[in-house]
């Protein structure tokens, strides 16, 4: 025990030796904001009902690496569609990710193919659509539960139907 304090006390003595205070040493930067551009319309048909989402689009590799890292919430209503070139089993992870997430993989004809529900914030686990998809929609944790969708249910926006001509 003894040892364990003098090695935390020596570390504190050469940290304000070097003028680094320890709140420097334990803060996190946040990047600068990434422009996502303006918001789409997208919706999901899920039974009879048509649930309708405000997303951000990530299409660059930029866009895609930032996704909604930092982000402090996440409205019901809100999400970010990840749009790929081509087919692709896609992996993500919640690092620096501050809220639950549902995402959603979705194949290039609009149709749901996974979800992965209430993905835990900050955790490094990938998270994989284990089989070819051209979009990934991220929306609030819990909603995809709560709006009872499901695999197999159609996203609908402009991004699939261009892949299904």
């Amino acid at each position: 025990m003894k040892q364990i304090t003098k090695n935390i006390l020596a570390s504190v003595m050469f940290t304000t030796m070097m003028g680094v205070s320890m709140p420097a040493l334990t803060q996190t930067v946040t990047p600068e904001p990434v422009d996502f551009g303006d918001k789409q319309v997208l919706s999901i048909k899920s039974g009879g009902k048509m649930h309708k989402f405000m997303v951000e689009i990530a299409d660059t590799p930029k866009e895609q690496a930032r996704g909604l890292m930092y982000r402090k919430e996440l409205a019901p209503n809100s999400g970010m569609l990840f749009e790929f070139p081509e087919d692709r089993i896609a992996s993500f992870w919640m690092k620096d990710t501050a809220i639950p997430l549902d995402l959603i993989f979705v194949r290039k004809d609009g149709r749901i193919l996974k979800i992965i529900h209430s993905a835990k914030p900050y955790s490094l686990q990938s998270l994989s659509s284990e089989a070819p998809v051209r979009a990934v929609l991220e929306i609030a944790g819990g909603m995809a539960e709560e709006l009872e969708i499901s695999p197999g249910d159609m996203v609908r926006h402009s991004f699939f139907f261009q892949n299904t001509q």
